[in-house]
């Protein structure tokens, strides 16, 4: 079990943990103490407000929880894919690609929890330009989730070759014959 889990490994259960932690912690302030839901919309700076919505739908509003069974199958849903990215984590050894994994199943675990809970995921943070958006409401989980997604796209397309270089393989193209 050791070799299972190694310092990078723990290193990503740990900000998986942290990420899901903070964002339930946000969202609680933010129907808590701040009360957004009653109050809808609180202005912060020309560019950034805070924005109450029950996104009851996965990502863009897709494939609406519009009843109990849709809701359940949501949830598991997002749990398989959760337990995906676990078990992928679990396997990487290189701390950027735990990194990203960590990220994006942080969040899964945050809005998971919101929609086993509440039945839809609490968004809250609306950036805008003057009257465009150029995202949809998000919470601390999505922008988890978005993050985690860039870097292992980032790290796929451009660290792959150069790891391959440095533990003897040769890179595309080129063979190690002398």
């Amino acid at each position: 079990m050791s070799a299972l889990l190694t310092r990078n490994r723990i290193i990503g259960l740990v900000i998986a943990a942290f990420i899901a932690l903070i964002d339930q912690a946000v969202k609680l302030y933010v129907v808590g103490p701040l009360a957004l839901r009653q109050v809808g919309n609180i202005d912060l700076l020309p560019f950034f407000d805070l924005t109450y919505t029950e996104n009851r739908g996965i990502s863009l509003g897709m494939l609406q929880a519009t009843d109990m069974e849709t809701r359940w199958l949501l949830v598991a849903m997002t749990a398989v894919i959760a337990l995906i990215v676990l078990v992928w984590m679990m396997r990487e050894k290189a701390l950027g690609d735990i990194f990203g994994l960590a990220l994006i199943l942080g969040g899964a675990l945050g809005n998971i929890r919101d929609r086993y809970d509440l039945g839809y995921v609490i968004d809250y943070a609306d950036f805008h330009i003057g009257d465009f958006r150029p995202f949809l409401i998000f919470n601390i989980a999505d922008a988890a989730i978005t993050i985690g997604v860039v870097i292992i796209l980032a790290r796929s397309l451009f660290v792959r070759d150069k790891e391959e270089t440095e533990s003897g393989d040769a890179p595309r193209g080129e063979t190690n014959d002398a």
